[in-house]
This record gives C-alpha cells, structure tokens and sequence, in this order.
C-alpha cells in the first residue's frame, strides 16, 4: 500500500488521534471574553468592562475599539409602587408629599367638662372691654386669659400702648382696677381651638355679649380675632355674612353694642386681630399696625380721663 492510499483511505492497522481538549482558541478569539479576575480591584467586572479596560488584538493586527458599557439607570421604588400601588403620575415620577395633619373638628363641651370655666374682669366705666373666643386649655388649666407662651395679647397690649408696662397673665383680674381695661370671651367653655366650637355656639354667644355690653357700658368693646365679628355680623344681619364689608379697626357707629334707644349710645367697636399662636394670617408687623390704632386712642383716651379726674379734684377743692 502506497503513502497515497493511506493519506486518502482509511488506515485500518493505525489509531485515530486523540481528541483535542476543549479550548477558547480560534477564530472568533473567544479567550477575549473569558472571566478574568483583576489583580488590583477586588470587584467583578463583566466582560464588557474588561474589554474597555484593555483592547486586545483580532487577527490581522487590528485592535479592538474599546467599549464603555452605558449607565444603568437607578430605579427608586416609591412609597405607593413599594405598597403595591400604581403611581398617581403619568411620566413614572412620585413626588414626596407633605402628610397634613388631620385637622379637628367640632368637640362637644363634655369633652372638656373637667377644666373649669374662666369668670370675666370687668368692672365699670372701661376703656376697653376685650372679647376673646373662648378659653384655650391652657388657659382653663391656669385659670388666667390668654396663657398659652405663643398668645401674644399681653405683648401686644403693651407693645401698641394700651397699657403702660408689660403685663403678664397673672394679672388678668387686675386689669380693670389698674387701667380700665375688661376680659371676656364669646363662648365661655374651653376648647383646644375654634374649630371645636359650633357655629350655634358663637351664635348664641352673642346675645351674651351684648347684655354685658348694657350692664358695663363700656367705652369701647374689642372684638379680638376675625372669626368673632363674623358671628356678631351674620347674627345682626339676619345670617348674612360679613363678606367684603370685613375690615380692622373701628366699626361704623351703626355697629356700638349693647345699645338702648334713647338711654345709652353703646360701645364703640374695634375688630383687632386675632393673638392666637395658631392664626398666621397677618404677618406679625401687619397685626402691629391694627393694634397700634387701638393704642393710640387709648392712650389718648386715658390722658383725657386724667384731665377730668384732675379738674374735678380742683372743683372740690374750691
């Protein structure tokens, strides 16, 4: 048998050749994408990473470009996909809402039955008699007007003028004797807040105040706080609300209370602004200014009063 034969036969007596363990080795150049573990980084880098870091040759001497993988995008989980809840917005986007704190409603006056009641100062002859809303809890709990540290009718008091030094809630039932000036509220049970009043109680609150307001005769009322007048208005007006006719400040001489016909012409009225830690309507220079024209006719007021006392005094001594 010729080499011929045995190149292009089959050789019978000779073995075939052992098989060629399994290799990355080829065309394709598979070892480019086999695992490598970097030396210098302890961390896993794909195959693609690799690539970029280092570019190995193809056959025929041209390099591979070097890939850099693109970013994935990090995905957040919001609080309604992380419940199970599909998202309110269209684009895929939650935004962080503020929780609003649930806001109280009407409390009825057993609620509060174990705090006591805050009696009036008033005396007669007033200058200013103040009409607040109703006992805070901290004031029921002190026995004292406008107690709560974030109320700020005795600073207001005395930053306007209408007292002549600060004065704290200690002294609420002086206040008569020392300056003429009275205390009352509108509803006389304690509440935590206004909105835990009914509309029928500040309602019938103001009957109330205008039987005070003939039995004192004071010279002026002080309605301290929007929502007080509001009621006296849509009470005197047949349930009408006060709308834009609302203004701070004095009141049209139509509006004194505690009128008799023929006998007294009632007390001026001043809506102030609330003193309230919770009413942020006005900025605090906005109630300033409200509170400074109470003052200054206080004060003038009181100026005059003392003239009188003093020309009197001179007449009995004559």
């Amino acid at each position: 048998m010729s080499s011929s034969d045995v190149v292009g036969g089959t050789n019978d007596n000779s073995s075939p050749p052992p098989p060629q363990p399994s290799s990355f080795q080829g065309r394709l150049q598979l070892q480019d994408f086999m695992y490598q573990s970097a030396e210098a980084n302890s961390l896993r880098r794909s195959a693609r990473q690799a690539a970029s870091v280092s570019a190995p040759l193809v056959p025929g001497g041209i390099q591979r470009a070097a890939t850099t993988p693109s970013p994935r995008k990090s995905r957040t989980r919001s609080p309604s996909s992380a419940a199970g809840t599909s998202s309110p917005s269209s684009s895929g986007i939650t935004k962080n809402r503020k929780r609003k704190r649930p806001s109280s409603g009407y409390a009825p006056p057993s609620t509060y039955a174990h705090l006591s009641l805050l009696p009036d100062a008033v005396c007669e002859n007033l200058l200013v008699f103040f009409v607040g809303l109703n006992p805070g809890i901290q004031t029921a709990r002190t026995g004292h007007a406008y107690a709560h540290p974030t109320n700020t009718f005795w600073k207001l008091l005395y930053s306007s003028g209408v007292t002549p030094r600060p004065c704290t809630a200690q002294e609420d039932r002086q206040m008569p004797q020392l300056y003429s000036l009275g205390l009352t509220n509108i509803v006389a049970r304690p509440s935590r807040n206004g909105a835990e009043l009914s509309k029928q109680e500040m309602d019938e609150g103001v009957a109330a105040l205008e039987e005070k307001a003939r039995k004192w005769r004071p010279e002026s009322m002080c309605i301290v706080g929007k929502s007080i007048w509001e009621s006296i208005w849509r009470v005197r007006h047949g349930g009408k609300a006060v709308g834009k006719a609302f203004k701070y400040g004095w009141q049209d001489a139509t509006e004194n209370m505690g009128v008799i016909d023929g006998e007294w012409e009632g007390a001026k009225v001043f809506v102030a602004s609330s003193t309230s830690g919770l009413a942020a309507t006005l900025s605090p220079a906005q109630k300033q200014e409200i509170w400074n024209e109470l003052g200054a006719w206080v004060k003038m007021r009181r100026a005059e009063r003392e003239i009188a006392a003093e020309r009197e005094v001179a007449m009995n001594a004559d």
